[in-house]
């Protein structure tokens, strides 16, 4: 194989890539579209899997649009400019469902719900590195590498993020930001006016009390400031530790060290998709951070049972449901720990887990516990698939089904809908709520 290729791109699959073959070999390149004639560099190679770079899309796709962002294949935030976002949804409603398929054995034919919004200006959460070369400059890691790229604008962050961005390139550029600056992580209220900032530094080169007056002169939106010195694993705060979002008549406060849904424009969708029609003595929570799901259900429930590891979010869910003014039962255990302990049988479980997903061990856990209802929210297809498969007593294509005989405790579900939100516009992320109902 030589070290260009000429290839006919088939498809888009997870990770941002298209596929294509050549000489024997699977080949997967960025930036590309189905049906396009491309040519490209090898990169690398792994048995019969080659990765390449893209040099020219010598026959475009019809569906193929200019990139608003002068950075876009070089930073590597984005994989989906170069695709209007109705064709980015279809796209990825196919890799969902052969994902799923391929992966977890879930032939799932039904409708797939899309959930849209702005496809630009919707980030309420973004994380910088600073590069210290001459002169100094804010900006994204390469994919794949410890190099940093200045940039100067990016059109997915909000106008507060955008704002805060466009001040700290200014800082750096013109040498006020202080020295030793690592990594800055920027997070804007609901109402997009307010930030709380985290800045880690290799090390403090004045007083923790001079740098934040430094940052609060040059960005007088900070709400909150938390700055770390990594020399010494030591936090210095500044401001209240939080903001606020409000969501649905709901209001959450969210530490610098929780997590909080990214996509401004669909966090109230996806709070009253995810508990629409809950109801009942008995919810269970797992991956409750700070109680996004867990205030409207323990409406709706009698009791309201909440797991989350991170401490700080398990703070934030107890001052959040006592400003709402519910009562709720909290964990701060793995959600996995949990599971492996007797519990009683909840009418409604809601799991909004990692990357990494549930495991196959939880999952049988939770098909134990016989809930008429999940709602399983996952923002990796791939992991996805392997739980839906423990669930629903399927697996992978080629593979026997589960038996019952291997899970004699274990409740199988059906499938009842799908839906897609796309949290992540111009990138390859793929957000799926999954409701499940017990099999009778």
């Amino acid at each position: 194989m030589s070290d260009e290729l000429l290839l006919s791109i088939e498809k888009l699959v997870y990770g941002g890539d298209g596929l294509a073959h050549a000489d024997g070999s699977t080949v997967l390149v960025p930036y590309v579209l189905p049906g396009e004639q491309v040519r490209a560099n090898i990169k690398a190679k792994k048995k019969k899997l080659t990765w390449a770079r893209l040099v020219e899309v010598s026959s475009p796709s019809p569906e193929r649009v200019k990139a608003p962002c002068p950075h876009f294949e070089t930073c590597g935030g984005c994989h989906y400019q170069h695709i209007g976002a109705a064709e980015q949804l279809r796209l990825k409603k196919e890799i969902l469902r052969e994902t799923l398929s391929r992966l977890g054995g879930i032939s799932w034919d039904g409708p797939i719900q899309e959930h849209s919004a702005e496809p630009y200006g919707y980030r309420n959460r973004a994380q910088w590195a600073v590069r210290e070369a001459k002169p100094r400059a804010i900006g994204y890691f390469l994919p794949e590498s410890s190099l940093i790229v200045p940039i100067d604008r990016c059109p997915v962050l909000s106008p507060a993020l955008t704002k805060t961005f466009e001040q700290l390139q200014n800082m750096t550029r013109s040498g006020v930001l202080p020295e030793h600056v690592l990594e800055i992580e920027a997070f804007a209220d609901s109402r997009d006016e307010k930030i709380a900032l985290n800045v880690a530094f290799q090390r403090f080169s004045k007083p923790a009390a001079d740098i934040a007056t430094t940052l609060r002169g040059a960005l007088p939106q900070i709400e909150s400031l938390l700055l770390l010195d990594q020399s010494k694993d030591r936090f210095e705060l500044s401001g209240p530790g939080y903001l606020v979002h409000e969501a649905a008549g709901f209001t959450f406060r969210v530490s610098h060290l929780s997590f909080f849904q990214v996509n401004r424009f669909l966090i109230e969708d996806l709070l009253r998709t995810m508990t629409a029609g809950a109801k009942g003595d008995l919810a269970l929570d797992l991956y409750s951070g700070v109680g996004f799901f867990t205030l409207p259900l323990a409406r709706n429930f009698k009791r309201v049972v909440a797991v989350d590891a991170n401490l700080a979010a398990t703070r934030d869910l107890y001052a959040n449901a006592e400003i709402a003014g519910v009562t709720i039962t909290s964990h701060n255990e793995h959600a996995e720990e949990f599971l492996r302990k007797p519990q009683e049988s909840p009418d409604f479980v809601s799991l909004d887990p990692p990357r990494a997903g549930l495991g196959v061990e939880a999952a049988a856990k939770l098909a134990e516990l016989g809930s008429p209802e999940i709602v399983y929210l996952s923002c990796d297809p791939a992991t996805l698939a392997r739980d839906l498969a423990v669930l629903t007593g399927t697996s992978r294509k080629g593979a026997a089904p589960v038996a019952d005989a291997d899970r004699p405790n274990a409740h199988r579900y059906d499938i009842t809908e799908v839906h897609l939100f796309d949290l992540f516009p111009q990138t390859f992320h793929i957000e799926t709520l999954v409701r499940l109902r017990r099999a009778p």
